[in-house]
């Protein structure tokens, strides 16, 4: 089996989970496509205001690429080329969507799994997690677009270090190189992340699209901001969420923001 990918609406949220009976989550082909062709029509939902990614089992959040197709979808320079446009598409796709992506991380995240991760807005971990990017140890490299989050999260010199030795390290260490933000344990795990999605859907939705825009154009561009540009910061005060959220503030209530 070559594994598929699951999604779940649970009212704000949207959950994939990846899953390869046997492989520990192991992403095949058709599953980046999967990813790539959820997430491009969950982006454009004005009701979603959180993507969350996890492994089917407590044993892994994705062991990487499926390896037993290696030699039949990935065993020419042109079938490779080819295969890597479905996994970039789907990581620039998660990369860029305007909701909020988490990955929750339990057991084995390595290779195509971490550079997945890598690609969302939040990773948060279970301190049993394990993490590696052994992609050395198949005499193959990661393509720039698989490379981008990584060094993005850790720099050039932690990335490297990774992609050089191919070791296996804790989530822990994971944190202490910025690989996630935060480590929760074991029996904590899955009460943290229904804590972490509740604080993220509750927030203005509108707020949160428009700070993950704002902080790609800080990261990608380094000319300064032009009129236009400057004048999206107060673009906000024009919005019912802005109301509303100043009105409960003032009245000692929980806000109910519409994305309005």
């Amino acid at each position: 089996m070559s594994g598929h990918v699951d999604l779940s609406r649970e009212g704000f949220v949207a959950r994939l989970t990846l899953d390869s009976p046997g492989k520990y989550n192991a992403v095949s082909q058709s599953m980046w496509i999967q990813i790539g062709d959820i997430v491009e029509e969950l982006s454009t939902d004005d009701r979603i205001r959180c993507i969350v990614f996890s492994g089917a089992s407590d044993k892994a959040f994705s062991s990487g690429g499926d390896i037993d197709e290696f030699e039949s979808i990935r065993g020419t320079k042109e079938k490779a080329e080819a295969y890597g446009r479905h996994c970039h598409r789907a990581m620039r796709l998660v990369q860029h969507s305007p909701i909020p992506t988490l990955a929750a991380i339990r057991g084995i995240c390595m290779g195509g799994g971490l550079e997945l991760a890598a690609h969302c807005d939040l990773r948060v971990a279970s301190d049993n997690s394990r993490f590696a990017i052994p992609i050395a140890r198949l005499g193959a490299v990661l393509a720039y677009p698989e490379m981008e989050g990584l060094v993005r999260l850790v720099g050039g010199p932690t990335a490297l270090e990774l992609l050089l030795e191919s070791r296996t390290f804790y989530a822990q260490e994971a944190r202490e190189k910025g690989l996630v933000q935060r480590v929760v344990a074991a029996d904590e795990f899955n009460d943290e992340i229904e804590k972490t999605i509740e604080r993220i859907v509750e927030n203005a939705p509108l707020s949160a699209r428009t700070h993950k825009r704002f902080i790609e154009r800080l990261r990608a561009k380094h000319e300064p901001l032009n009129t236009d540009e400057l004048a999206e910061g107060y673009a906000c005060f024009d919005t019912e969420d802005y109301k509303t959220g100043y009105r409960s503030f003032l009245a000692k209530s929980r806000p109910v923001f519409q994305g309005k």
